[in-house]
């Protein structure tokens, strides 16, 4: 069994396309264990287990756009590394921005990493490749409590 088999991904994007790009990037990274929510309010439901999600296993691992409407990645971000419940969950934003003034506002609220979304379709997978490597098979990631989250 490799490590990849055990890491459970939530992303959280609303774009479709971009949404299916992921996905298969993923796939092919022989990650299975991928849910995917499109908007803010809806991560947090699955998050808190509400809802529909209330049987949802957490994850090891988020992938957040910080581009979201209604509620931001930001605010999402925020929520979840401000929680005890949550905070040891690794959250890797996915950012069209360039802007250092927006990246430095995400690792202020304990982003664990921002990757820029490039343009180009080939570069995007190699990221993606890169980062399914280091995440999911150099580091350890936290094995979350289920029964604490609970509590």
């Amino acid at each position: 069994m490799s490590a990849q088999d055990n890491v459970e991904i939530l992303l959280i994007e609303d774009n479709p396309a971009d949404i299916r790009l992921i996905m298969e990037i993923l796939d092919n990274c022989k990650i299975t264990n991928i849910k995917s929510v499109d908007n803010g309010i809806t991560a947090m439901d699955y998050l808190y287990n509400k809802n529909e999600y209330k049987n949802c296993k957490k994850p090891s691992l988020i992938l957040l756009d910080s581009g979201l409407p209604a509620k931001s990645g930001l605010k999402i971000l925020k929520e979840i590394k401000t929680d005890d419940k949550l905070k040891c969950i690794p959250v890797i934003i996915l950012t069209g921005s360039t802007d250092n003034t927006n990246i430095n506002k995400l690792y202020k609220q304990y982003a664990n990493a921002c990757i820029i979304k490039p343009i180009d379709l080939d570069d995007f997978k190699k990221y993606m490749c890169t980062f399914i490597e280091f995440w999911c098979n150099i580091v350890t990631l936290p094995k979350i409590d289920e029964k604490q989250l609970t509590e």
